[in-house]
């Protein structure tokens, strides 16, 4: 048995990498990576320039360039990831500035003096204005004006100052329970949905899609009998079941490796650029993980990935399993896609509630879920390493998988035998309930 089941195990994974469309997706997918990572140097090599700074020419008439210049650098010293933004004062005229701005995304803005508003004033650009730098422009003219009010209110430079000043806000949690780093679930939360949920849905779709069409293909090709008169269909059940589990791995292996190169890439071209954009994505990636490291979630990591990992490898065989008792039911593969519409329902369920979890902390509902098998790889690490439940709970959530994986593959193998010969779906059903009561 083992040699026969090593062999077809062999075969399978063979037929489903030696291909052309797996080799040129795979590509696909390396090159696409390359291309998000370093996307802001390719939109530079076609002509953008994400360093590109954009001059606001001020014309003053209203003696409030100094001000001006202060606020406006200011704010936009906390948005520099928008845009880069010089002012310059300028003594020449909008009709010799509006010729220096052609064809550029320069700005004029002419300050003057209000008889009834303080000061007014009017921009003008080559093309439309974006929102942000139309709003960082208003928000430090509204300063200057307030600026003003508060000079001719007769106030003394110590009170102008004070009113002017930001409000100290301090914030002060009563909560005993709550997480000193609580502030920084939003980061994990959103990564936990990057980096575990997504890609691990994808997968299992593509493991039940798999699985579905391999059977169906031997079943409408009369392969099936051939195979079935060789081998017992336990064996032939194991080795489907196990070979679309390691293609998975395998795909998610070659995906990691996927985004590694196309990190490097991204960090041989900033050196290449002599820093600039790497300097501020170095300073991004360092900020996070210190973020990270401070919420706790890489002790909670190293202490629970083993079970992790577990639960994950438990959950594609119980979707592997699933997959492969439906589409022994199935003679075609159009059958095959109306009858895994539940399971495509569980798994869109639980993939729905592992992002809403850390909107709905401490939510009994969400801890019985992650105790649900087919649901559970999803659910229990991303609420686990937000902190909503103990290791013991994740370990109990494993086990519980992996003792429902077990009596999935004990009770779909009697279907299996019953449905894989099976070319007709009259008395399918009765046969099926008849095949789970015999042993």
């Amino acid at each position: 048995m083992k040699t026969k089941l090593k062999f077809l195990i062999k075969q399978s994974l063979k037929k489903k990498t030696d291909t052309k469309w797996f080799k040129i997706a795979n590509i696909l997918i390396l090159v696409l990576l390359i291309g998000v990572v370093n996307v802001d140097r390719i939109i530079s090599f076609f002509g953008g320039d994400f360093e590109n700074t954009t001059k606001v020419y001020v014309m003053d008439e209203a003696n409030s360039y100094e001000l001006l210049k202060a606020n406006f650098d200011a704010l936009t010293s906390s948005l520099e990831d928008l845009g880069n933004y010089e002012l310059e004062k300028s003594d020449k005229s909008l009709e010799e500035l509006k010729s220096e701005i052609e064809d550029k995304d320069d700005i004029i803005l002419n300050i003057k003096k209000s008889d009834t508003n303080y000061i007014e004033a009017n921009i003008t650009s080559f093309d439309p204005l974006g929102t942000i730098t139309e709003q960082l422009l208003q928000m430090s003219l509204n300063n200057v004006k307030s600026a003003y009010v508060l000079e001719t209110s007769g106030l003394s430079e110590e009170e102008i100052a004070a009113l002017t000043s930001n409000v100290v806000l301090s914030k002060n949690v009563t909560n005993p329970d709550l997480d000193e780093n609580a502030e920084g679930n939003d980061l994990v939360s959103s990564g936990l949905i990057i980096v575990l949920i997504v890609p691990f849905f994808l997968l299992i779709t593509m493991l039940t899609q798999m699985i579905g069409a391999e059977i169906n293909d031997e079943k409408s090709t009369r392969g099936m009998e051939i195979i079935i008169s060789n081998v017992s269909p336990k064996t032939h059940f194991l080795s489907k079941i196990i070979s679309s589990t390691l293609f998975v791995i395998l795909q998610a292996l070659i995906l990691i490796a996927d985004v590694v190169i196309a990190l490097v890439i991204r960090k041989l071209l900033s050196v290449a650029a002599s820093g600039g954009v790497s300097t501020e994505v170095a300073g991004f990636l360092s900020e996070t993980l210190e973020t990270i490291k401070n919420t706790g979630v890489l002790s909670l990591l190293a202490k629970g990935a083993p079970f992790i990992i577990l639960l994950f490898l438990f959950s594609f065989l119980a979707y592997a399993i699933v997959a492969g008792v439906l589409a022994s039911m199935t003679t075609n593969i159009e059958d095959y896609q109306q009858l895994q519409t539940p399971l495509m329902i569980i798994l869109m369920v639980g993939y729905y509630i592992a992002i809403m979890a850390s909107a709905f902390e401490g939510a009994l509902f969400v801890k019985i879920v992650s105790y649900i098998p087919m649901l559970s790889f999803l659910i229990s690490p991303v609420i686990y390493l937000l902190g909503q439940i103990s290791l013991l709970e994740l370990i109990l959530s494993t086990i519980i998988c992996g003792g429902v994986t077990y009596l999935l593959f004990h009770f779909g193998l009697r279907i299996y035998k019953v449905g894989i010969l099976n070319y007709s779906s009259q008395d399918l059903w009765k046969k099926i309930f008849k095949s789970m009561k015999e042993k």
